[in-house]
């Protein structure tokens, strides 16, 4: 029984072809009769398999087109034309065959995820690397992962690595991550052995969420093609009613068979089935799993889109920006702040302490194990690195008694910048704030834009956060409407207010996003960074980090949505023809049933267009403009903790007496290895954007960008190095004036390189 469950389809194709092949040898010879017999055996063949189908379809009370069929193959027989009945049956058979594997072949580029799951991981101990079960890694706890072996569960690295992705995010080149960077099970180390700091269990990791999101994909009974059914309601009683209208002209029921053979439904049987799962297919190949035909069919027919802000138009990752010292007086560089505060977050999982590594990587500092390592939950984490106790979290638990004036300056500057703080204290005296961000994708203004023209005609950010932060992000993106502070029922009405005026489309990445996908049109999870409750709601999920995934997924939909329509709209308006001709008595059964199987192949060469290349909004770019671009962008990265110093030197010029030695020391540092940065760009980058989005005046307003900024360095430079004198309040009023204007431009600028230009390369890395 399971043998014929899962090889019915080829079983009853091979049967019923050998029988017609059989029959036509055998009616060669002139054996009429025997061959009648034979062609009327493959008859009752795609009969018994049609009535399977037929009881099938109505257990699950869905409406179906087999019903032609088999008044069809019923009719042949009954009124003698085995031939045709035998044309018929294998025309069924073959549908069948083609749907099957159609499905199947998009059930392997969902499973491809799932069959090189990991089974084991190597925990690294005093005694050397121990191979465990992956089910029994704990958070916290050092893994090895050798070169060419699958990362076993999500994690932090400890030091830099070269990765293969490509089984997550389809793209094909290796992956350089930095130090304290997550990455994710299922990825391949493609360089040298690497360390990580697990930071979910492996049931909780990304590739037992996938493995969850393709059971659910394939065990989905929703309708699986909607086109098909709708067109279906109207064919059934149409070609029923010409049908017995021609037998009740001529009296002759060879007229009403005639009918129903070319009326047999294969264009809807064959060529929307194959269209649509030629398009799930395809979206797999991106790294989008969507969950049935009727998810791509809603995914083609939204027309807004809602969008929750954290992790899906921001990175999801917080960034560190600045440390804040206190100013004057013996402290500690805040170089140095940051090297003690990532040396102990090195042992910590939680998501501000990768930031906090990652950053003291790019710049350069050298960190060192932590001992006496405690973590306290709700407050933070301390150690003893290099004989000073280091302790990292909420300002209540650093700061005792009142709070300094350098402290309550850090605070404000982080709620006007919307950024979060984690307070320092060396040797139980505050020693920084450290200042984190999360940043707004610099691929979702682009993303947004390719959104309406594929068809989105309303975008809507809807998140918990402060009204503030929202319309910044909101203003920056370029969204139609922004709804803050809002909790999961304050999503879910918001969402079913915008279902009442058009299909919705909503996007989010929490668990507090679930209710609201779930009620949406078509609910979208971006699971790159594990599956969580918001992926098991949702229609479609994104396993790749990139929200460009999601615009080229719509324009799959809408593809082959477009394609379906136009395969059934040409077979049956064929078939209808037909039809007509076979009323009027023109067209025999037998004629029909070649003549239906010529439509089948016309209406099935239409779908199979699905498979071609689809039209794409990501930018063609060449692999050593890529290598190029990303070589920059390290470069870029390196220099931002550089432009946020022009800000720290300009608020240290607040009160006298005037120090102008870190203004001098900034300075020599923009000389030399800013502007050197944005020579490298105007060379090299600009040349690259421009071939790529079709020329110069693409790059202009970045190339006025460079041109100004030496323009300020130079009148900085010139204005500093007139104060050799101490320095009076007006001169230096001066002086913070430039550096404040300088780091407006600089901040400006880098956000408009990382949307126009790096937001163009794949996978960026942008936190």
């Amino acid at each position: 029984m399971r043998w014929w469950k899962q090889r019915r389809e080829q079983a009853l194709f091979a049967a019923t072809t050998l029988l017609l092949v059989a029959g036509l040898v055998i009616a060669a010879t002139g054996a009429r009769a025997t061959a009648g017999t034979v062609w009327a055996t493959a008859t009752v063949l795609g009969l018994v398999y049609s009535t399977m189908s037929l009881v099938e379809a109505a257990r699950r009370r869905e409406p179906s087109v087999d019903v032609i069929a088999w008044l069809a193959l019923a009719g042949a027989l009954w009124v003698g034309e085995a031939f045709a009945g035998a044309v018929i049956a294998v025309m069924l058979a073959s549908g069948v065959l083609l749907e099957a594997r159609a499905a199947a072949r998009a059930r392997r580029e969902l499973s491809a995820l799932v069959a090189r799951a990991p089974r084991t991981a190597r925990r690294d101990t005093a005694a050397g690397p121990v191979e465990v079960p992956v089910a029994e890694v704990m958070i916290g706890d050092r893994l090895v992962v050798g070169s060419g072996e699958i990362v076993p569960v999500d994690g932090r690295l400890l030091g830099p690595a070269v990765l293969d992705e490509s089984a997550l995010t389809g793209e094909p080149l290796p992956v350089e991550r930095r130090a304290g960077e997550d990455i994710r099970s299922g990825v391949v180390n493609a360089g040298s052995p690497v360390r990580l700091t697990a930071t979910a269990t492996a049931e909780a990791s990304t590739y037992a969420g996938v493995v969850r999101l393709v059971e659910q994909a394939q065990a989905s009974n929703a309708p699986f093609v909607r086109i098909a059914d709708r067109v279906a309601v109207a064919f059934v009683p149409v070609t029923l009613l010409l049908a017995g209208v021609a037998w009740a002209i001529a009296g002759d029921p060879v007229r009403a068979v005639a009918v129903l053979v070319v009326a047999t439904p294969c264009p809807l049987l064959l060529a929307t089935p194959i269209a649509i799962m030629s398009g799930i297919s395809r979206a797999a190949r991106i790294g989008v799993i969507v969950k049935g035909g009727a998810a791509l069919e809603q995914l083609a027919s939204g027309r807004v889109l809602l969008f929750d802000k954290t992790g899906t138009l921001t990175a999801g990752r917080p960034v560190l920006t600045d440390v804040a010292t206190p100013v004057g007086g013996e402290h500690l560089p805040a170089g140095e702040v940051l090297r003690l505060a990532a040396s102990v977050d090195q042992s910590s999982a939680h998501v501000l302490a990768g930031a906090i590594v990652t950053a003291a990587h790019d710049r350069g500092l050298r960190l060192t194990a932590p001992a006496d390592v405690h973590e306290r939950h709700g407050y933070g984490v301390e150690g003893i690195v290099d004989g000073h106790r280091v302790r990292l979290g909420k300002a209540a638990w650093i700061v005792s008694g009142a709070m300094p004036a350098w402290v309550r300056h850090a605070r404000r500057r982080a709620a006007l910048d919307g950024s979060l703080t984690v307070f320092a204290a060396i040797d139980d005296v505050p020693a920084g704030v450290l200042l984190l961000e999360d940043p707004v994708r610099p691929q979702a203004p682009r993303m947004v834009r390719a959104l309406r023209q594929a068809g989105i005609t309303r975008v809507v950010l809807v998140t918990g956060d402060r009204a503030d932060t929202a319309e910044a992000v909101g203003r920056v993106v370029g969204v139609d409407a922004v709804h803050a502070d809002c909790d999961p029922g304050d999503k879910l009405t918001l969402v079913r207010a915008e279902q009442n005026r058009a299909p919705t489309i909503m996007v989010g990445d929490g668990i507090n996003d679930a209710p609201a996908l779930a009620a949406a049109g078509v609910g979208v999870a971006l699971a790159a960074r594990g599956a969580t409750a918001s992926a098991e709601a949702a229609d479609v999920v994104l396993t790749v980090d990139r929200l460009d995934a999601l615009a080229d997924a719509i324009l799959i939909a809408r593809r082959c949505r477009m394609i379906a329509v136009w395969a059934v709209a040409v077979g049956m308006g064929l078939s209808a023809a037909a039809m007509i001709v076979a009323a009027a008595g023109y067209l025999p059964p037998a004629a029909g049933a070649l003549l239906q199987e010529g439509i089948d192949l016309a209406a099935i060469a239409i779908a199979l267009t699905a498979l071609l290349p689809a039209p794409s909004h990501t930018v063609a770019m060449k692999p050593a403009d890529i290598a190029t671009a990303q070589r920059l962008f390290a470069e870029h990265r390196e220099v931002r903790p550089l432009v946020e110093r022009v800000r720290t030197v300009a608020d240290a010029l607040n009160q006298p007496p005037y120090d102008l030695r870190p203004a001098r020391e900034l300075l020599d540092d923009l000389e030399v290895r800013l502007l050197a940065h944005e020579h490298a760009e105007e060379a090299e980058l600009l040349p690259i954007m421009a071939r790529a989005l079709g020329g110069v005046e693409a790059t202009s307003g970045l190339s006025r960008t460079h041109a100004e900024i030496e323009h300020q360095i130079g009148r900085l430079r010139r204005s500093v190095d007139d104060l050799v004198q101490e320095a009076e309040p007006e001169d230096v009023t001066d002086v913070r004036r430039l550096l404040y204007g300088l780091y407006a431009i600089l901040r400006l600028h880098n956000a408009q390189e990382e949307e126009g230009a790096f937001s163009l390369v794949p996978d960026p890395h942008t936190p």
